[in-house]
């Protein structure tokens, strides 16, 4: 069994900052790619940010040079930092892994946390 476990959403202002946690906990093998999704109302969920088991990241073209993705292996953990906070960022945010767990890649998701953008 393996759950991410999301944290660090919350209320913010234009222009302001906050940072993601997902924790990955459970029957772990190792954790290839790490991410984070984002599902606005009425909105499809898209993809925000990736990284790679050996660090590479990519980027969606609305958050490049804001949002910066990054992770600790030795805590089985992927952050979000997300700096410039625009109205449009707003949405729940969605942690998503591959993991290994014993002979299979699976992959999974978080419950979501809320990210609120607004004056």
């Amino acid at each position: 069994q393996v759950q991410l476990v999301e944290s660090g959403g919350g209320l913010v202002q234009p222009g302001g900052s906050l940072r993601l946690s997902c924790v990955a906990s459970g029957s772990i093998v190792s954790i290839a790619a790490m991410g984070w999704y984002r599902q606005a109302p009425g909105k499809q969920r898209e993809l925000v940010a990736r990284i790679s088991g050996s660090g590479r990241t990519y980027y969606a073209d609305s958050v490049k040079g804001r949002f910066t993705i990054s992770r600790d292996n030795a805590k089985n953990t992927v952050y979000l930092q997300m700096n410039s906070l625009k109205p449009e960022d707003t949405a729940v945010y969605y942690c998503n892994a591959d993991i290994w767990v014993v002979t299979a890649l699976t992959n999974y998701w978080g419950q979501g946390t809320q990210v609120t953008v607004s004056s």
